[in-house]
């Protein structure tokens, strides 16, 4: 081995010897904060350091993330975050992405996205419902949570993909758009699993598709975007962690490889299956490749003037 090589290894060896910072760019309760908690405590598990979560919320999540790159670039000051927030956030503020001045160490977890309807609704499939919008564009209200979240580019990707063009609904989160769609205000709504998941189990809902790849546990009958011909696409809330660009390869690497072994605990999964969400570790390339795709996605949104600026 090199003596850069050395210099590097006996690095990672001797990290961490001081206090971890684990920043959440959000407010404390949220599924983010929740989800750093969990991860915060296994980490403190193994490497025998305190972990400290500090809640920093504004911006869409650009606030906390300006803290980390105000810290040195050793890995004690780590982010959690949706890798929206390092991109949709900032372009619908007219900044520049902020995804090359952060390391990605892995991808922690995704909540499923799904297309909900009321239980009486008239749509039986997800067919039926791109039928109707298709027949009379614009017609058929779709509502999120807030626009520049997840469950607002889903429903941009959604018509893309599928040619059609919805009456978007946006707003102030998902509590006032799952009240107007329980009470047939809105034809559909998209929205995360976890906060429809009450409505869906006690039939007052029910769930057209799932915007992503794969079923869910909770909803074994409910189709995803492949099985009913609809061009699929990852469209769940994911969460990740993330260092200051500039962090040594073997400190990157040492941090990755308690993350995945923390997630992989039972009693870890558990806990993020009883928060609706689906745990993802991953190296660090494979979460680099993931958040290309999704910029890429969200930027052609926004070239064809789909994802505005605020």
């Amino acid at each position: 081995m090199t003596a850069a090589g050395d210099g590097a290894q006996a690095q990672a060896q001797a990290w961490p010897t001081k206090q971890i910072r684990f920043i959440v760019p959000f407010a404390a309760g949220g599924n983010a904060d929740i989800t750093a908690r969990l991860l915060g405590e296994g980490l403190q598990r193994r490497f025998g350091q305190s972990v400290i979560v500090d809640n920093r919320p504004g911006a869409g999540g650009v606030v906390g993330q300006e803290l980390v790159l105000q810290a040195p670039a050793d890995g004690y000051t780590l982010v959690i975050g949706t890798p929206g927030t390092l991109y949709v956030s900032p372009l619908m503020a007219g900044k520049p992405s902020m995804l090359t001045d952060f390391a990605p160490v892995s991808l922690l977890s995704t909540v499923p996205m799904i297309v909900d309807v009321p239980a009486n609704s008239r749509f039986k499939s997800w067919a039926e419902l791109l039928a109707a919008a298709k027949a009379a564009p614009g017609t058929i209200s779709v509502g999120h949570a807030g626009n520049g979240t997840p469950n607002h580019t889903d429903i941009l990707r959604l018509q893309e993909n599928e040619k059609v063009s919805f009456n978007i609904v946006p707003y102030r989160g998902s509590g006032v758009g799952l009240n107007d769609v329980l009470a047939g205000q809105i034809d559909a709504y998209v929205d995360q699993l976890s906060s429809s998941l009450p409505h869906l189990q006690s039939g007052k809902l029910r769930a057209l598709v799932v915007v992503g790849d794969k079923r869910v546990p909770e909803l074994p009958d409910v189709p995803t975007l492949a099985e009913v011909g609809a061009i699929p696409f990852d469209g769940g809330t994911t969460l990740g962690l993330y260092v200051r660009a500039g962090t040594p390869k073997a400190i990157v690497d040492t941090l990755n490889a308690a993350t995945v072994t923390v997630l992989n605990e039972t009693a870890v999964r558990q806990k993020f299956t009883e928060l609706g969400a689906t745990v993802r570790p991953s190296t660090p390339e494979e979460f680099a490749t993931f958040q290309k795709a999704d910029e890429a996605a969200l930027a052609d949104l926004a070239a064809k003037g789909l994802l505005k600026p605020q």
